[in-house]
């Protein structure tokens, strides 16, 4: 049972109750302050104070005063107006992930919603009933507010759900878990939608992807080392530790301990004194990339434990504030700069495939073909990765450089974090494929310089990933091979990189 307090959710919780799922509630201690602040709501509607969002409308109409008889209409009215998403709706796991950060966003205490909000919205991640969320229409700016008011509508019975892999009305499946659809009461409207929920949730699972993916890639790189018949002087420590980057240290050790026992592998001066960037300069690439991870992960972390809505409650009610803690810049920010580096993991990849096809560039058959002229071989697997590269330079312009006011000039600057996370994780997506290819083209490789020769962990791959992908010894169509690796990478199958997840953690060792 993970225990949320709205304070130290962590990835590694995130993760028990995203992929395992792991059931969840929340502390004693966190309840106790939800309904200290419940408390004041309701004695300002009481009072019929003028207080933004409760007892006013919203945006442009924060100078409507609503009264008492109409805070609930006021509430059932945003939510219905603002359920505007539009396209293919954010992977189930994605919806999973807005559920459980709304939840810890509310229960820190500042938003002034009752216990049974924070409730229902966990009773749907343990019940595995999880909203159709459409992915765009968010500014990234008012909170996500078109994505989260898809969630609440779930949580009032209105809306469509993820339910035992169909997908069906939100009160059908409450019904056959035993639970209700809530009636919304004053801010709680508000307090569920006014929040950055749908660009971090998008964006830790972009994180978690990404990460698995920079560890594949350097496995996969050392494959293609052994392919080429790569020089290892380049990944002596002392060339690293002479940068300094904890990073690039840490990925020229995890790539010197999967070639340790390679026969493949040459010193300075055997074959060439020296590689291309491409694999001479994978520690500096990949660990730049793995800096990038760090920054990101930091971002998330503090978001994931974030007070984001409109206005807050502090001090028992004596401060009632209405400030921008709903701007996405931040998590905007760090999704432009994950699309970034994770294009470049693409970028470098793909030139390690051109070295690995290319006859101009190796001693290797044209194209890696089993009978060149005859048959193209991975020709075309080249053209495939280059396409998605090119894809991910359009992806990875920066989101966050755009704003377009909105709310009749209100809202005049917003993040677009929502769209910036959503390309972030097309990219990690793109990614995946290029280097699937590679390791295609890596393993047909060594089969030309002997299976045998190569390290253990890297045979150990080669290994697994011969069960679900043969040797080229005919054309076929790769389209399947492509796809089947891919799937392969995201489900991490793979044992052979296991052993060196310890090394991973770059993060943890600052």
């Amino acid at each position: 049972m993970v225990i949320l307090n709205g304070q130290t959710l962590d990835f590694h919780e995130l993760k028990r109750v995203l992929f395992e799922k792991e059931k969840v509630s929340f502390s004693d201690e966190s309840r106790r302050k939800v309904e200290k602040s419940r408390e004041v709501v309701e004695k300002i509607v009481a009072e019929k104070k003028v207080v933004y969002g409760i007892t006013t409308g919203f945006g442009k109409f924060s100078d409507v005063f609503i009264d008492t008889d109409n805070v609930e209409t006021l509430q059932l009215n945003l939510i219905r107006s603002h359920a505007c998403g539009i396209g293919e709706p954010f992977p189930e796991i994605v919806s999973r992930a807005m559920l459980l950060l709304r939840a810890n966003a509310l229960l820190k205490g500042f938003s002034g919603v009752r216990p049974v909000v924070i409730e229902r919205l966990l009773d749907l991640v343990n019940a595995e009933i999880h909203p159709v969320i459409p992915q765009q229409g968010s500014l990234g700016a008012s909170g996500d507010l078109a994505p989260l008011s898809h969630l609440v509508l779930a949580l009032i019975g209105e809306g469509e759900v993820f339910y035992k892999g169909e997908q069906v009305g939100s009160l059908t499946a409450m019904t056959k878990e035993n639970l209700f659809p809530i009636t919304l009461t004053a801010k709680e409207g508000l307090a569920l939608i006014n929040g950055t929920q749908a660009m971090t949730a998008m964006g830790v699972v972009a994180y978690l992807e990404a990460e698995k993916l920079a560890l594949q890639a350097d496995l996969i790189a050392a494959i293609t080392m052994e392919a080429l018949q790569g020089v290892i002087d380049a990944f002596d420590e002392d060339i690293h530790l002479a940068r300094g980057f904890k990073e690039q240290i840490c990925v020229a050790s995890r790539v010197r301990e999967l070639l340790k026992d390679s026969q493949l592998v040459t010193k300075q001066g055997e074959l060439r004194v020296q590689d291309a960037y491409s694999l001479r300069c994978i520690p500096q690439v990949h660990g730049a990339t793995w800096q990038v991870l760090g920054y990101v992960k930091e971002k998330l972390e503090i978001e994931m434990n974030a007070a984001t809505d409109n206005p807050l409650i502090f001090d028992e009610g004596e401060k009632v504030l209405s400030g921008g803690n709903f701007h996405g810049q931040p998590i905007a920010f760090a999704m432009d700069f994950l699309k970034i580096a994770m294009a470049e993991l693409a970028n470098i990849s793909e030139r390690r495939i051109e070295r690995l096809v290319n006859p101009q560039l190796n001693d290797l058959p044209p194209f890696l073909s089993p009978e060149p002229g005859l048959q193209s071989g991975a020709m075309i697997m080249q053209y495939a990765a280059a396409s998605l590269v090119s894809e991910n330079k359009t992806l990875a312009h920066p989101a966050s450089v755009d704003s377009i006011p909105s709310s009749a000039n209100q809202e005049d600057h917003v993040s677009m974090g929502t769209i910036g996370s959503r390309h972030a994780y097309q990219i990690i997506t793109n990614v995946r494929g290029v280097l699937a290819i590679e390791a295609i083209c890596g393993l047909q490789a060594v089969e030309y310089r002997g299976v045998e020769k190569m390290a253990t962990a890297t045979r150990n791959f080669y290994k697994e990933a011969r069960q679900i992908t043969p040797m080229i010894s005919i054309d076929r169509v790769f389209s399947k091979d492509i796809k089947v690796v891919q799937k392969w990478l995201k489900d991490y199958t793979c044992q052979t990189i296991h052993p060196f997840m310890g090394q991973t953690n770059i993060h943890q060792q600052r």
